[in-house]
């Protein structure tokens, strides 16, 4: 592939898409997934925040997979909390994904995610 070549990633490892976007978009060595609910590739939610932040990242580790890449080449991850009080939850499960050096990262709370989820995260990963 060409470093101006655009690629979209898709695996049945994780949920398809639930509209008009790719699971992930690779240009060059980069790769850029759509956040990912916490939802298994059945399309069902966890009950507990901390599962479905599991889950997530589960989905990100299968779609980087499938396109080659591997966790420990993330560089900037995304995470969108239904509510902050989650936060200290979805830190503990997240950390266990993560070694140092960490990636960047962003939290936002929103108002809703789709499907009622509690959780969606996106990632930017680079191979070097």
């Amino acid at each position: 592939m060409t470093p101006q070549e655009r690629q979209t990633i898709a695996t049945t490892e994780a949920p398809g898409a639930i509209g008009p976007y790719s699971q992930a978009v690779q240009i060059g060595n980069m790769l850029i997934t759509s956040g990912q609910l916490g939802m298994d590739p059945a399309g069902v939610f966890p009950d507990s925040v901390e599962e479905q932040t599991q889950r997530s990242l589960l989905n990100v580790k299968a779609i980087l997979e499938s396109a080659g890449f591997s966790m420990n080449q993330i560089i900037k991850t995304t995470v969108f909390l239904q509510d902050m009080n989650d936060f200290q939850k979805v830190n503990e499960v997240y950390a266990s994904f993560f070694a140092e050096p960490y990636p960047a990262r962003s939290a936002v709370q929103v108002a809703k995610l789709p499907k009622g989820g509690l959780v969606e995260i996106e990632v930017i990963a680079v191979k070097a």
